[in-house]
């Protein structure tokens, strides 16, 4: 029977003795058909270290654009979002979006290659098997707090596990259509950040305009503060506004 795994088969090689990965077949096809598209490191989108509906009307949008692999997105999650999240969740609208760049054959280019464009699919796969923000984005915590990994299997099944994620519904997910479905996922993500105009991990858009930027290590662009206080409290404000306008 054929694995139809996305993702590496062997733990990721120790430091002390490099090995390359051994890949399925359905993943090394993949994995060539994104170089074949033109994976490259582009230096227009900056990454710091490199320089169940309801009624969302009422509810604040909140939307973050990352790369997997970039730790100001790191930082940018686990200083500002994750602990302004944890308070005012159920007034958010949330959205995870990524950033990089389409390709005219229907590929997209990731500033930190192909293992990041994978990260980033694995991440929209969370999104879309479990939508709510508390799952999805604290997977999403979990892998770019070791975003060095991605995508390696002992990673992903770790923080999978942590947060209550079948490890194979995000395989399925990444793999379906021999990855054209994930692929379409990162397409329709991306040309939304290009088309906000949003080119830097991580970049923290509140109710349709910039809050805050993680860029080099640093915080730029954040009128009202950096601080999840700071955020809460204009969340809550808007919040209040906009319950008050649908009442």
């Amino acid at each position: 029977m054929e694995n139809k795994s996305l993702l590496p088969q062997t733990e990721e090689p120790t430091p002390q003795r490099p090995a390359p990965p051994k890949y399925t077949t359905r993943f090394h096809g993949v994995l060539l058909a994104l170089v074949l598209a033109g994976f490259w490191l582009a230096s227009s989108w900056t990454c710091g270290h490199e320089h169940m509906h309801q009624e969302t009307s009422s509810k604040v949008p909140l939307e973050i654009h990352i790369m997997s692999k970039c730790p100001d997105a790191r930082d940018c999650i686990e200083k500002l979002v994750v602990p302004a999240m944890a308070n005012v969740s159920e007034k958010v609208d949330f959205k995870l979006s990524f950033i990089g760049k389409t390709t005219d054959d229907d590929g997209v280019i990731c500033k930190h290659g192909q293992t990041e464009c994978l990260g980033n699919i694995l991440e929209l796969c969370a999104a879309s098997e479990y939508p709510d923000p508390k799952i999805y984005l604290g997977f999403t915590r979990c892998l770019v707090q070791r975003y060095e990994e991605i995508p390696a299997t002992s990673l992903i099944k770790d923080c999978a596990l942590e947060y209550g994620i079948e490890f194979e519904k995000l395989n399925d997910c990444a793999s379906r259509d021999d990855g054209a479905y994930g692929m379409g996922m990162l397409r329709d993500s991306v040309t939304r950040s290009s088309e906000l105009g949003v080119s830097t991990s991580c970049t923290v858009r509140l109710d349709g305009k910039t809050r805050c930027v993680r860029d080099g290590g640093k915080w730029r662009d954040c009128e009202g503060g950096s601080e999840p206080e700071d955020l809460v409290s204009d969340i809550e404000k808007l919040f209040d506004e906009t319950r008050g306008r649908t009442e």
